[in-house]
């Protein structure tokens, strides 16, 4: 029982770290209709930042968590945000009008050379944070078999919900969100609107970038160790994600994360860790079997 229930908080901490990055795909494969397959290593990047962050707040002598916290995440943001910036000026905007698979092979590349990057400029080392959000409570039993949450889960969990009320408010009931969902729907008729197309999807590839960042900054706080190779698989489970959620539904993409870290929870508490993995994507391939469109996603319907 209190195994059960201590595994369910380690799970919906993690999905909670996928569901976020799998918003950014899911952001711009709304607008675009390609997966950015550079994403997983902007989130690789953040955690880089973040970590030179801390490490920098502490030479400073700064000592309020908060305030570290703060500037830490203004400028991961900034920074990853500007790496989103980048990949979509780069790796899509010349590609706009070329067949598929351009943009997607591009995206391929871009991904390969951030890693490169970072392996080359960063070291292939595994670099450590020391705690910096420290304690929990005890919300069940005791000694121990007593059930922990930390605190530093409780931020993860509450800035996730956070951010996916806040995101869901911006596509729905703002003026960006609409020229968004326009773009989405026929972007050359948009143009013709006067919406600038162009700096619509950047703001995207950006706002995508900007969520990496907080999952980067919060996996850093969670785990302390950062190390090049992180965004492949981390990138390869949230996409999992999108697609098990649906891809281009916001709340598929944190559904679908939630499933993913409560599978791979249990499942390495219970069974093998070893194929904790394989468990996660013979789910996704029932439930596409069953649901194609994914659980909470939409058939897309062309009208003729």
């Amino acid at each position: 029982m209190y195994l059960a229930l201590q595994q369910f908080i380690n799970g919906a901490t993690l999905g909670a770290v996928y569901g976020l990055i799998a918003i950014g795909y899911t952001m711009v494969y709304g607008i675009i209709g390609m997966i950015n397959f550079a994403h997983g290593e902007v989130f690789m990047i953040s955690a880089f930042i973040a970590i030179s962050g801390f490490t920098l707040m502490t030479a400073l002598g700064v000592t309020s968590v908060p305030l570290t916290l703060v500037v830490v995440l203004f400028l991961t943001i900034l920074f990853t945000s500007a790496y989103g910036w980048a990949v979509e000026r780069v790796a899509y905007r010349p590609l706009r009008g070329a067949s598929r698979l351009a943009p997607l092979i591009s995206a391929i590349g871009v991904s390969i050379f951030l890693q490169n990057f970072v392996q080359l400029s960063q070291g292939a080392r595994v670099k450590a944070l020391a705690p910096v959000i420290t304690g929990g409570i005890e919300v069940a039993g005791n000694g121990e078999s007593a059930v922990y949450l930390s605190y530093v889960q409780i931020l993860i969990v509450a800035t996730t919900f956070l951010l996916m009320g806040g995101f869901t408010w911006l596509i729905t009931r703002t003026a960006f969100g609409r020229q968004q969902r326009a773009c989405e729907q026929d972007r050359t008729m948009t143009g013709f609107l006067g919406i600038n197309v162009a700096r619509t999807i950047s703001l995207t590839f950006m706002l995508g970038a900007g969520l990496a960042a907080i999952s980067g900054t919060m996996v850093t706080l969670y785990y302390g160790v950062v190390d090049f190779s992180i965004g492949f698989l981390v990138g390869v489970k949230a996409f999992t994600a999108a697609v098990l959620g649906g891809i281009g539904s916001l709340p598929g993409a944190m559904l679908g994360g939630l499933l993913i870290g409560l599978i791979e929870s249990f499942w390495g508490s219970y069974f093998s860790a070893e194929y904790k993995d394989v468990a996660t994507f013979a789910i996704l391939i029932l439930v596409l079997v069953v649901r194609p469109c994914g659980l909470l996603g939409r058939p897309e319907v062309e009208k003729v």
